[in-house]
């Protein structure tokens, strides 16, 4: 066999092993059984909490298991190809085995990244929240072009966006959005996009066809579940009502439907104005208010993992992770990793996952380094 195509082999292999370790393998086939069994044993439904957590677990369990299998099938037909074509001198099909060996080495390393998805909130569906910063339509305009960036990324990977509250800019763009994520280890990889974003280019609203630097912010928090305690006095907690904008029919702009929340002791403040009623958008923005705190919570505890003082400022607000620079020449650098590519279109397209899986490998690797220094 060709020595490139037993390198790729010889990969995609490693990066087998390295996934049966760090799933424990065989027990993980055990516990997946032990699941199944659960699931599919009727009493279990009698306690919807307790079924949907059962259920949660082993389509985790299950997604795991199932890569690891693909890939190994994934391999095994394609060095069955590789050595046919190799045999038969046809180098056409040959050409075809190692695009094939190629796409499986890329999925292999993907699922290696996925595998390190093991935070308490990971695999959850994500709320993002995009602001504009400073500078007008400028700004509103790369806060919508960050919408559609996150938007596009979502759709690749089989995930939803559902729009929560949304407020346009006055010529172009958004000043602010609020989308729900929903898609397996949606908050997983996007927790890594928390911080602001800087654009630069030639402003497409300026005459005088003149560069211009704009800042967004983007902060993602994950969506959590009913069962997940989250105490908060409501005395803590203020509530505003005003009338919601954008579309919805004859019911928007007509009553104070559009509910915003503000936890006090936190400053933490969400908004809900999708809804038909302000009752259903109070209940959707409480979900909302209780994930942002849990959110928290679970920056406290890594922060405390991890022991690095700057920790929060590098997932949080006035720090800026990443930068697109769109004129005097074309290239965007991740600050935190270093990664970077001058396929500008391809990453406004949602192409991110070399950057998030960079700062995510480096996230649980600061975190591995805190605790086996303490």
């Amino acid at each position: 066999m060709r020595a490139d195509v037993e390198a790729a082999k010889a990969d995609i292999e490693q990066s087998i092993e390295l996934l049966r370790r760090r799933l424990d393998w065989e027990p993980a086939l055990r516990k997946l059984d032990e699941l199944n069994a659960r699931v599919e044993d009727p009493s279990l439904w009698n306690n919807p909490d307790e079924a949907q957590a059962v259920s949660r677990e082993r389509s985790r369990l299950a997604a795991q298991v199932d890569a690891v299998k693909a890939l190994e099938t994934g391999l095994a037909d394609a060095l069955g190809y590789a050595e046919l074509a190799d045999e038969e001198g046809d180098e056409d099909s040959l050409e075809e085995a190692r695009a094939q060996l190629k796409a499986i080495k890329e999925r292999a390393a993907r699922a290696e990244l996925e595998a390190l998805l093991s935070g308490e909130a990971d695999g959850n569906d994500a709320y993002v929240e995009i602001n504009s910063g400073a500078g007008g339509t400028e700004s509103n305009d790369w806060a919508g072009m960050l919408l559609r960036m996150y938007t596009r990324w979502a759709g690749a990977h089989g995930m939803t966006v559902d729009v929560i509250e949304e407020t346009p800019g006055e010529q172009a763009g958004i000043k602010s959005v609020t989308l729900q994520v929903k898609g397996t280890n949606a908050y997983g990889w996007l927790k890594t996009e928390a911080g602001v974003h800087r654009l630069v280019r030639i402003s497409p609203y300026d005459s005088s066809a003149r560069r211009h630097t704009s800042f967004a912010s983007v902060w993602v928090y994950p969506v959590i579940d009913d069962n997940i305690e989250i105490e908060i006095n409501p005395s803590d907690v203020r509530t505003d009502t005003y009338r919601a904008s954008g579309a919805g029919g004859q019911h928007v702009n007509k009553t104070d439907s559009a509910v915003r929340l503000t936890h006090i002791p936190t400053g933490i403040a969400v908004a809900c104005q999708t809804q038909r009623s302000q009752h259903q958008n109070r209940e959707q923005a409480w979900k909302m208010l209780r994930a942002r705190l849990y959110e928290l919570e679970l920056e406290k505890r890594e922060a405390a993992q991890a022991a690095i003082e700057d920790q929060k400022t590098d997932i949080g607000w006035g720090h800026q992770i990443r930068s697109y620079v769109l004129q005097p020449y074309q290239m965007v650098k991740d600050l935190r990793t270093e990664v970077e590519t001058s396929d500008t279109q391809g990453v406004l397209d949602g192409d991110l996952d070399e950057f998030m899986g960079a700062a995510l490998a480096q996230r649980v690797g600061a975190t591995r380094d805190a605790k086996e220094g303490a």
